[in-house]
């Protein structure tokens, strides 16, 4: 079986279509969407995916507002960058690039809850708990939406998440559990017991564990979708948390890179269109 590609760039590329008439509906009622970020130092990484949140902003006409910090940077000023933005109205949401090298829970708790397009922040993450509207993380919901967007039936599927992070594996399973997705999901992690059996049982897999080749093809179900969220660095390249191997068995794979990462883009810039409409009810 050769596995059918989740093509996260072309769903991108779909969504920013989808969001460009919202946006332009939103500025015919005199509201123009802005997107924040501060970055601090200058990490390859990071200054890439900050480009790369902005250039898709301009296409889709999302003003940018970059705040851009030397990594000697205290947290006492980024903090202050945070609360201009905070009170900033062109802004309607914004992010601290991370790493920082700094306290990030402390940066994370500062930005204001309305306008967290990551939405990690403390208070919105427990709105998710509690099963009430707020911002979602992008990666997690990034995820969802890639199944969504290839037919890939999520009501009544067994998910194996594989990892444990705040920022996909601990979210995922609670927004996959939702009535409005209602999968059963079975969080595993590095110390699962017997990680093989867990995986194989599952209709759908999400790797993002961050170790390089976790999960082979000897694990996955035949027909199961597979997706990689996993980013590590093998021999100065990305590598993924599923082994190639993968493809021959599973019915869907998302590819590592081109697969969740391009969705991680196409919610944030939704969470930045949403802000910017809740501003009309």
């Amino acid at each position: 079986m050769t596995a059918q590609i989740l093509d996260g760039k072309a769903a991108l590329a779909s969504i920013k279509t989808e969001l460009a008439t919202r946006v332009a509906a939103l500025k015919d009622q005199g509201i123009t969407p802005g997107l924040g970020t501060v970055l601090v130092g200058d990490d390859p990484g990071s200054s890439w995916y900050v480009a790369a949140k902005h250039k898709d902003c301009a296409e889709i006409g999302i003003t940018s507002i970059r705040r851009d910090l030397p990594g000697t940077a205290t947290l006492d000023e980024v903090l202050e960058v945070v609360r201009g933005l905070n009170d900033d109205p062109a802004c309607t949401g914004f992010l601290v690039q991370q790493p920082t090298g700094l306290d990030e829970n402390r940066i994370l708790s500062a930005v204001d809850p309305a306008k967290d397009v990551d939405g990690l922040h403390p208070t919105n993450l427990g709105w998710l708990v509690l099963g009430e509207p707020a911002p979602l993380p992008c990666t997690p919901m990034g995820c969802i939406e890639l199944l969504r967007r290839h037919d890939v039936p999520i009501a009544g599927a067994r998910v194996a998440i594989v990892g444990r992070g705040i920022t996909v594996g601990r979210p995922l399973g609670l927004i996959l559990t939702r009535r409005s997705e209602n999968a059963t999901v079975v969080s595993c992690h590095t110390g699962t017991r017997d990680l093989a059996a867990e995986v194989r049982q599952a209709d759908i897999v999400v790797a993002a564990a961050g170790v390089p080749g976790i999960i082979t093809a000897d694990m996955v179900k035949p027909g199961a979708a597979v997706l990689d969220v996993g980013v590590s660095r093998v021999d100065g390249k990305i590598a993924g948390d599923v082994a190639d191997d993968v493809a021959e068995v599973a019915g869907w794979i998302s590819p590592n890179p081109g697969g969740v990462g391009p969705m991680t883009r196409a919610m944030l810039l939704t969470n930045v269109v949403e802000a910017a409409e809740r501003q009309l009810r």
